[in-house]
């Protein structure tokens, strides 16, 4: 589909690659081709073909089956894992692997999307009277009208192809990217059309950033009882330094008799104290240098709020108490907390 470059393309590469160097204007040109062949698939691609594809993955009860060879394997594999993140049942199904057992995993109902450039590629022609014999339902995605993988399908998607961006025509770059974009715009449109929340999501990516950052609680990774480091108000600061010091948090979190909190004093507070008050430090209470208006979260605000409010104005946190409705302290979350949860 599509006309070869000028010759000279194909000798400007060829020299740049002899001489071990490629300089700025050939790497931009060719940025500027792909960029190119890109717009041709987007200009001409068939919103029919696609919209009735995406219908039937939407409306499959089954499982849907992607398969595909060599580098059209790996867009393959790359799509089903996709739609599986979504909560869409799919699988990878390798064609030499199916003609040698793994067949048996298709059944009546499911749906198997054959990747191919060529439409010619022959373990998919092979794997297609197979799948058939199961009940599954075939559908071809290439970039070649009329290939024999199209006639022996029940629904074609061509993915127009106006060259690939090799000089010589053959290196499937072009190709496999445009499977990749086609593949990946579709799932989007699934997991919108499925009305997939953002908690769903996250839920599908427990240990990654994405679900940490969406799933964690402040409850979740918050320290609390015998890990606290309490103090009352009318304690000496001195006696108190090496509760200040062993649990880790940087402060002592101030309560009352009832478990309320009052305040926070930081190490920054006992460093400022003493270089104002000297010798005077070992009189003083807790409760006269604590900070009275600390911030503070409660145990069912996002884990990445907590780290949002650390860092605000006028100046960062490195630690928020935690306390439920009644003001009653109930934990404390620090930034190295978060960062050790891998928020």
């Amino acid at each position: 589909m599509g006309s070869l470059s000028p010759p000279s393309f194909s000798n400007n590469i060829s020299s740049s690659l002899n001489s071990n160097h490629i300089d700025e204007t050939t790497l931009v040109n060719l940025f500027k081709s792909q960029q190119n062949h890109l717009n041709f698939f987007f200009n001409n691609i068939d919103h029919s073909q696609t919209l009735s594809f995406t219908r039937l993955l939407l409306s499959t009860a089954g499982t849907i089956f992607f398969s595909g060879v060599g580098k059209s394997g790996f867009v393959a594999r790359k799509i089903s894992q996709t739609l599986v993140s979504l909560a869409i049942r799919s699988v990878f199904l390798s064609p030499v692997d199916a003609l040698h057992g793994d067949i048996g995993i298709v059944s009546d109902g499911d749906v198997l999307v054959l990747l191919s450039k060529s439409g010619a590629t022959d373990e998919l022609l092979r794997l297609v009277p197979c799948a058939r014999a199961k009940g599954a339902h075939l559908v071809a995605v290439v970039s070649v009208e009329g290939s024999p993988l199209s006639t022996m399908c029940d629904m074609t998607v061509v993915l127009p192809l106006e060259r690939e961006l090799c000089p010589f025509n053959l290196a499937p770059v072009t190709s496999t990217a445009i499977q990749m974009v086609f593949g990946d715009t579709v799932a989007i449109a699934l997991m919108g059309a499925r009305n997939l929340s953002k908690e769903e999501y996250a839920g599908n990516h427990p240990a990654g950033k994405i679900g940490k950052s969406l799933i964690f609680k402040v409850k979740d990774v918050m320290k609390k009882e015998d890990e606290l480091p309490i103090c009352r108000e009318s304690d000496l600061i001195m006696d108190q330094l090496v509760e200040l010091t062993s649990k880790g948090c940087g402060c002592l979190l101030v309560v009352d008799d009832n478990h309320h909190l009052i305040g926070t004093f930081t190490d920054g507070d006992l460093r400022r104290t003493l270089k104002a008050s000297g010798d005077a430090i070992f009189k003083l209470t807790v409760g006269e240098m604590c900070n009275r208006k600390p911030r503070i979260i409660g145990p069912d605000a996002m884990a990445v709020e907590a780290m949002k409010k650390m860092e605000a104005p006028p100046s960062p946190v490195q630690f928020l108490p935690v306390i439920n409705d009644d003001c009653t302290l109930i934990g404390i979350v620090t930034l190295h907390g978060l960062v050790s949860a891998g928020l």
